[in-house]
């Protein structure tokens, strides 16, 4: 059975395809249009997911769509005969579940069906069970605690409950207007950083300061022990009408979403490029110190409801890894599981995964890698090359090919060691927000200065924003203090304190680092350069960001080259090809 996922008309859209249960192949649109978060229809990750999996759309038995728009509409209602939002407000949203409601309509033309095959086969799943299913159905676990968290899908911003074997039941909710992932969106951007997604630059800056806003921020929002959850709407506009939001072709767009009663709690909002000062710093640490205290209260309240050990998250405050990190320290959760793409990406995963469970099929899925997306081989890698042999050679570059893969880390490493910034690309993409080795610009993480020279002369962007540190699995506890393993990047420990002048750009300034564990298991080249590293060096580790400049990740090996040429990245690694550009730091 081969089941379509679609993550649609939503910020970052995405197509995957599971054949019997199992993965084949999940990317994100973003990856395709050059767009960050691209919001619309899939039809570029739609067309790669088959490539992938190696069939023809008439092969496609089930389109699994991660929004229902069906789904609490008695609440709905109530809602607009209780609060009487503005009318703009409601057509905006009638007119997105309009989209949604026509998606058989697009995929047909898309793929070149008859929609009267597609509309039977249309399954349209509540965004938050898509969410439930995409890390629970992906864990190694049986059963265990579900919990999604994340701005609004389908009307609900929080959904908890119990996974057992193919089952998945949500036992509490919180609904619209009320959201742990709207708070966090309203200060963000009170900060300053307006962009949909800019929530992960806050908890960069977070570190920086003291969080003596806490007390203010704590009246915006209330968890109770049962993990009810409710916003002070006087600070919020999202409620009343007062903010729209763009779903369609292009990047999301949100208005601004909090009131002028927010900028009286806290003082004047910053504009997008004012200075960062200490009060900016303090408000981050001080929302970051809120959010989770409220996330930990919901967790703590689904613990007592359930009883059970492990834990199954999701939703796009999913991706806040600083709180991911305490969740074993601050709750009863011992065991812990996130998949890479648990912001609304990875609702196309769920929207799958719930299909294939609700018509009766088994558990066989466990995702222990990251590795869902197109790769391109040696001869594509050369003819792309080729094609840019003129610039490479105005960009006075050394051009060779080591077929050998031990030579080829230890050359690399070799490369690193001497202070050069290295692009590498191999294998198949990831799939969600984090490079995990294979689209990755990796460096030297014992060199202090390498964080600003990547900010500054490669990724042009603010300088406070860290690095995640690569750690060869083997060599975990050696660097963390009660870290566990984690192939994802998405959960922040700390770096144990003899080591953090060891490896220093990838040391956050709290001392923490965003580990990736690597395992021969789940990425062997990328493990064998971290090892042939660690025996030049006797540092097991590489500092690890993704490869692109204020840009979605580089999918094809032309975008490799062009970010490669138009910044000063040293050396280049696409497979066994290298380019090494004359005069590098080494």
């Amino acid at each position: 059975m081969l089941i379509l996922g679609i993550n649609a008309y939503h910020g970052d859209v995405a197509a995957a395809i599971l054949r019997d249960g199992e993965l084949v192949a999940a990317v994100e649109e973003e990856r395709f249009r050059r767009i960050k978060h691209y919001a619309g229809f899939p039809r570029d990750a739609i067309r790669s997911c088959l490539a992938m999996a190696g069939a023809e759309p008439r092969d496609i038995d089930a389109f699994a769509v991660s929004r229902d728009p069906k789904a609490h509409l008695w609440r709905k209602g109530l809602f607009a005969l209780t609060h009487r939002p503005n009318l703009s407000l409601i057509r905006e949203r009638a007119a997105n579940a309009m989209s949604v409601r026509h998606l058989a309509e697009a995929c047909a033309a898309s793929m070149g069906l008859d929609e009267a095959r597609v509309a039977p086969r249309m399954h349209y799943v509540e965004h938050h069970a898509a969410h439930l299913a995409s890390t629970f159905f992906a864990s190694p676990f049986e059963d265990a605690a579900v919990c999604a968290i994340d701005g609004f899908g389908d009307f609900v911003s929080t959904s908890t409950g119990i996974g057992r074997g193919s089952c998945i039941a949500i036992q509490h909710r919180v609904f619209f207007p009320h959201s742990l992932g709207l708070l966090y969106l309203a200060l963000t951007q009170f900060l300053g950083f307006p962009k949909y997604g800019d929530e992960f630059k806050v908890m960069g800056l977070a570190p920086y300061g003291e969080p003596s806003f806490v007390d203010p921020i704590r009246q915006l929002v209330n968890v109770d022990d049962h993990g009810e959850l409710a916003l002070d709407l006087s600070y919020f506009t999202h409620w009343s009408g007062g903010m729209t939001m763009t779903w369609d072709d292009g990047e999301p767009e949100i208005s601004r979403v909090f009131t002028p009663k927010l900028e009286e709690l806290l003082g004047p909002a910053r504009r997008p490029h004012e200075p960062l000062d200490a009060r900016h710093e303090a408000i981050a640490a001080s929302l970051q110190r809120v959010y989770e205290e409220c996330a930990f209260k919901i967790l703590r309240a689904l613990h007592r409801r359930v009883r059970n050990p492990r834990l199954c998250l999701a939703g796009g405050c999913g991706m806040n890894s600083v709180a991911n990190g305490k969740i074993r320290s601050e709750t009863p959760f011992t065991d812990v599981y996130i998949q890479p793409a648990a912001g609304d990406n990875g609702t196309a995963l769920g929207a799958a995964l719930h299909t294939w469970h609700r018509s009766g099929g088994s558990r066989r899925f466990e995702m222990r890698h990251g590795y869902w997306g197109p790769q391109f081989d040696d001869a594509a890698i050369a003819e792309a090359i080729d094609a840019r042999q003129a610039e490479i050679e105005a960009s006075h570059c050394l051009r060779s090919r080591i077929s050998s893969e031990p030579h080829l880390c230890e050359w690399t490493a070799s490369r690193i060691a001497d202070g050069n910034v290295v692009g590498w690309f191999q294998g198949r993409m990831e799939w969600g927000a984090r490079a995990l080795g294979n689209r990755s610009i990796v460096a030297d993480p014992r060199r202090r200065d390498m964080r600003d020279v990547i900010n500054v002369r490669i990724k042009f962007r603010e300088k406070f924003r860290p690095f995640a540190p690569s750690v060869a699995v083997e060599a975990l506890d050696d660097f963390f203090v009660d870290a566990v393993a984690d192939p994802f990047m998405i959960q922040v420990y700390p770096v144990r304190p003899d080591k953090r002048d060891i490896i220093p750009a990838v040391t956050h300034v709290d001392g923490s680092g965003r580990l990736q564990t690597v395992s021969r298991e789940t990425n062997a080249r990328y493990w064998s350069l971290i090892q042939a590293f660690g025996r030049l060096t006797g540092v097991p580790v590489l500092l690890n960001t993704s490869f692109n400049e204020n840009e979605p990740i580089v999918l094809t090996p032309g975008e490799a080259l062009d970010c490669f040429i138009r910044t000063d990245m040293d050396v280049l690694v696409m497979g066994s090809h290298t380019l090494e550009k004359l005069g590098g730091r080494g």
